[in-house]
């Protein structure tokens, strides 16, 4: 379609009303441009979004015992219950659409006080007592040494992982924390590892980057709590639904400590698979609103092309017909008017394909090099499949264009473009 000959005749016919094919280029150019704009703030907000969930499973969920709320089996309503490691063994054993289990046990300090110290130094955090596996569920990056593991439960053993702050602030950066003692609320500790979140959007009973982590066994045992815990974390088995593995937990639940199938108060969850679902579900919507609105804008673009090339028809009526008379088949004549149209889009969108990326790339510069505590735009690029996705929109579109005008043009005969000059 494209040769040196039939571009260079394509160039002429396109250059002899250079404003007309400049303002009719621009509605595809524009279309193509906004598109990419538009796609490229959509993908900004979903990394932003997604940068403040780094690091937690999306398919978890938690759930905090509370004081019941209905009289069952000879007890009173409003009694207070707490879980224990046997309902872990149990969950494990009997909920196959459960995959991860992690208890927890909290220590917080109310009044201000500092309650963590090393040497002369001292600050105000909170201690929280996990399994190994807490971290498949909040997981942290490890700065030095290691996580909590299976030894240190087995043996209770008095260590301690904390998180970055507490070592800036208690100890030090000018000190190695590994092997250190400190001092958390009266009981020493040896230092194993620091950690720090991902992000601090997301969190479980505390910031993790403010806390030190114990022994789940440790904690249990220091604070005279026996084999009970605060609550529990879980992460759902693949081709589960959350929610209905949440509901078979607290089944499971009730019938272990005697509270009544129809009490809902008695526990207090929080199913972030859900808040996830939502916030996929959102982005869908966008991008989707965002492509309507894209290709909408392209559209009239592509309309402004096609009636400009009726017209381009219509003034060239005698060329057309004189090359008719010659004998050019119907084929050439919608060759020839196809490839006018498919140049001018072409170009037009690849200018403003261009142009968007570019303009892009200097945004997500300036923004990623932007500090900022609340992430919510990130890197406002468009991805490599949403680039050939425009450029294909763009071919297709020059080929759309060019339809109307092409029918129009073989429906023109010799003998009438001859008697109408």
């Amino acid at each position: 379609m494209f040769d040196i000959d039939s571009i260079t005749e394509i160039w002429q016919t396109i250059a002899r009303n250079k404003t007309r094919s400049l303002l009719t280029a621009f509605g595809v150019f524009w279309g193509i441009f906004i598109l990419v704009i538009l796609l490229a703030c959509g993908n900004g907000f979903d990394k932003g979004l997604r940068s403040n969930i780094e690091g937690f499973s999306t398919n978890s969920a938690f759930l905090i015992p509370s004081n019941t709320t209905e009289a069952y089996k000879g007890y009173q309503k409003d009694r207070f219950w707490q879980p224990d490691m046997s309902d872990i063994e149990a969950i494990k054993k009997t909920l196959h659409g459960v995959s991860v289990v992690s208890p927890i046990t909290s220590q917080w300090t109310y009044n201000g006080e500092n309650n963590v110290f090393y040497g002369t130094k001292g600050g105000n955090f909170s201690m929280k007592g996990v399994l190994p596996n807490y971290n498949e569920i909040d997981r942290c990056k490890i700065l030095y040494g290691r996580f909590i593991n299976e030894t240190d439960i087995a043996e209770a053993r008095k260590v301690c992982v904390i998180g970055k702050k507490v070592y800036e602030d208690v100890i030090g950066t000018d000190k190695h924390p590994l092997g250190l003692m400190i001092k958390a609320n009266g009981i020493y500790y040896q230092v194993v590892g620091v950690v720090q979140s991902y992000n601090d959007k997301v969190n479980i009973n505390g910031q993790t980057n403010e806390t030190v982590i114990l022994p789940l066994t440790t904690m249990q045992v220091a604070y005279h709590t026996g084999d009970k815990f605060d609550f529990l974390m879980f992460t759902t088995a693949r081709g589960y639904i959350s929610k209905d593995v949440q509901e078979e937990v607290k089944t499971l639940l009730r019938e272990r400590h005697d509270i009544a199938p129809t009490d809902e108060g008695a526990f207090m969850c929080f199913d972030f698979e859900e808040m996830f679902n939502m916030f996929e579900y959102l982005f869908l919507g966008i991008k989707i609103l965002i492509w309507i609105v894209g290709i909408g804008t392209l559209l009239s673009g592509v309309v402004g092309v096609s009636n400009i090339m009726l017209v381009t028809i219509k003034e060239r009526t005698r060329e057309i017909g004189v090359r008719r008379a010659l004998g050019a088949k119907p084929a050439v004549i919608i060759r020839q008017v196809m490839a006018e149209s498919l140049l001018l889009t072409i170009l037009a969108g690849i200018v403003g394909l261009v142009l968007g990326v570019g303009i892009m790339a200097v945004v997500s510069g300036f923004v990623n090099n932007t500090p900022s505590e609340d992430v919510m735009f990130l890197d406002p690029q468009i991805g490599f499949g949403a680039a050939i996705a425009a450029t294909v929109i763009i071919v297709l579109s020059g080929l759309l264009s060019g339809v109307l005008p092409a029918t129009r043009a073989i429906q023109i005969k010799a003998i009438d473009a001859i008697r109408e000059e």
